[in-house]
């Protein structure tokens, strides 16, 4: 489907966008273009990708729609992954959020629909449902507007979706890299709430599943990835038997409760009761159905979803040891 397309990945020098732009390069594109706001970002992604001749770095912000405008001339499909996503930076910064997560998205939707972009595919989070918090808010925003754009698109041919993320294992400003300075630095764990539970995703998951979000989009759905529910001090508990087993110099630090940041939950929902009404399933993912519509016919390759919402507290927890496998999967142990 990727092969031969034009594609822009907006917020492509972060954590998620890089690895969407890797997983791209697998696919035979005839460009990417990697637009983010980030100069040294930019510098060290093109280092990294010196040898491929079809990848553009454009440096600007989707604040600034005529620069967004430019960028998407020609794109065949947007994988929007810029976002303010720091649950404490937006409390304490609420209309930065609102100008990036809000106004943004509608610049990008309104540039898709402008150039008749085939597909857009927009990264969004756990923190909209039954949001509490600023970037909850404003994520939950960011999904109604990428959604009801569905319904005033006009004559374009634009698909738009959604897909919701949980927790990303090692990504930039995450609590695992957090954990790992703090014992290798012998320093206290610091955990808001040692009850905490997160839904945990890899930075490749994440990737392959926006990439399959945009082969399986028709137009107003949200894909979720079924994805492992872990306890924040089984965690910290995990990477200090693996410090202390791996190196001679054992830590002695505590894990420490801090409280609960602004607006931060103690367990984190996906998918609420009202919309696995109209969610379908299958092994790897949930798949919603647009709440503007009701016409959601049974896609293929999945069923009906069980009506019942999607949530930490609700779903089993790995043990220390299932932890301990899962984080070397993914080579995040030390």
């Amino acid at each position: 489907m990727l092969k031969g397309k034009n594609i822009l990945v907006t917020g492509g020098t972060g954590s998620i966008g890089k690895e969407i732009v890797k997983e791209l390069l697998k696919q035979n594109p005839n460009t990417i273009r990697i637009f983010s706001r980030d100069e040294s970002k930019h510098f060290f992604m093109q280092e990294e990708l010196k040898d491929y001749s079809n990848v553009r770095f454009l440096v600007g912000d989707i604040r600034d729609k005529e620069r967004l405008n430019y960028a998407a001339k020609d794109i065949d499909i947007i994988y929007h992954a810029a976002a303010l996503k720091h649950v404490p930076l937006c409390e304490y910064n609420p209309f930065e959020a609102v100008k990036t997560n809000v106004i943004g998205v509608q610049n990008v939707i309104e540039v898709a629909i402008n150039n008749n972009v085939e597909k857009v595919v927009a990264i969004s989070t756990d923190k909209v449902v039954n949001p509490m918090n600023t970037m909850g808010a404003t994520k939950l925003l960011s999904e109604r507007l990428m959604l009801s754009a569905e319904h005033y698109k006009g004559k374009a041919n634009t698909t738009f979706s959604c897909v919701r993320f949980g927790n990303v294992m090692g990504s930039r400003g995450s609590v695992i890299p957090l954990f790992k300075h703090q014992i290798k630095s012998n320093n206290n764990i610091t955990v808001t709430d040692k009850q905490m539970t997160r839904f945990m995703m890899s930075i490749p998951q994440a990737a392959k599943l926006v990439l399959k979000a945009s082969e399986l989009a028709k137009g107003g759905e949200i894909f979720v990835l079924k994805m492992p529910v872990l306890n924040i001090t089984d965690l910290a508990v995990t990477l200090i038997k693996d410090f202390n087993e791996k190196n001679n110099i054992q830590y002695t630090g505590q894990i420490e409760e801090i409280g609960k940041r602004p607006g931060e939950k103690l367990y984190e929902e996906l998918m609420t009761k009202e919309e696995a009404e109209r969610a379908y399933e299958n092994d790897e993912m949930y798949m919603i159905c647009s709440h503007l519509s009701n016409n959601h016919s049974n896609p293929k390759g999945f069923v009906k979803a069980n009506n019942k919402a999607y949530s930490t507290k609700d779903t089993e927890i790995l043990n220390q040891e299932e932890i301990r496998i899962l984080l070397e999967r993914e080579n995040l142990l030390f």
